[in-house]
């Protein structure tokens, strides 16, 4: 698919600094959100504005940072489903499990619809997107790959960030799974990839690869 009729909107929420992504191809009045934060109104006002309808939320991991703005999307759109990888599912309805509890909050979401496994594909919105499974920040991470674009785009989360990686101190955090999940998995994609990360600006499996000090290819 040519980049032309590709959109990509960013909602930067101003509590965690995460990225929440809004994908859309043209001709299409239906769009993909990927990890709804903590600004749930101007997510919904840029779908608004777009005239864009969101088919599904696909949640990279459960931490509440990522889902706080699923509710709030299923209560404006009551069948979009909400997607996440297997493993981190019951950090949706679980505020200790999803670390908000422990900040003085407690995060709640709607339960998934669907539960993802490595491999699985998500077909919605005119994207066919390979689910990844990269534990380490949390055991149930997943990362969305699109294939149909030219760089390659894949929707990280928290797995790795330009020139840094996800944390790996919280409960279900295992820093050698990180690590090894970066290497074996993402590294092996072509180095022109793009990678959309869960916080900061967008990199590239390349740049990561030659720069990361944490993670060099």
């Amino acid at each position: 698919m040519s980049r032309a009729a590709f959109r990509l909107r960013t909602v930067v929420d101003g509590v965690f600094g995460e990225n929440t992504y809004l994908a859309h191809i043209d001709s299409r009045d239906d769009c993909l959100v990927i990890d709804p934060g903590f600004d749930p109104e101007a997510i919904i006002g840029e779908l608004r504005g777009a005239k864009w309808v969101p088919a599904a939320i696909l949640n990279t991991h459960g931490h509440a940072d990522h889902i706080a703005g699923n509710g709030d999307l299923k209560k404006q759109w009551p069948e979009c489903p909400i997607l996440i990888g297997e493993e981190d599912a019951p950090k949706l309805t679980d505020g200790m499990l999803n670390l908000s509890r422990p900040y003085g909050m407690d995060v709640l979401s709607p339960p998934a619809d669907r539960v993802l496994r490595d491999g699985d594909i998500v077909s919605l919105a005119g994207f066919e997107l390979e689910v990844i499974s990269v534990p380490g920040h949390s055991q149930g991470h997943v990362v969305y790959l699109w294939k149909g674009v030219d760089p390659w785009l894949a929707f990280v989360g928290d797995v790795i960030f330009q020139g840094s990686i996800g944390r790996t101190d919280f409960p279900d955090g295992n820093t050698d799974q990180l690590l090894s999940g970066i290497r074996k998995r993402l590294y092996q994609l072509p180095d022109s990839t793009q990678l959309l990360p869960g916080h900061g600006p967008a990199t590239t499996v390349g740049e990561e690869k030659r720069q990361n000090p944490f993670v060099r290819g």
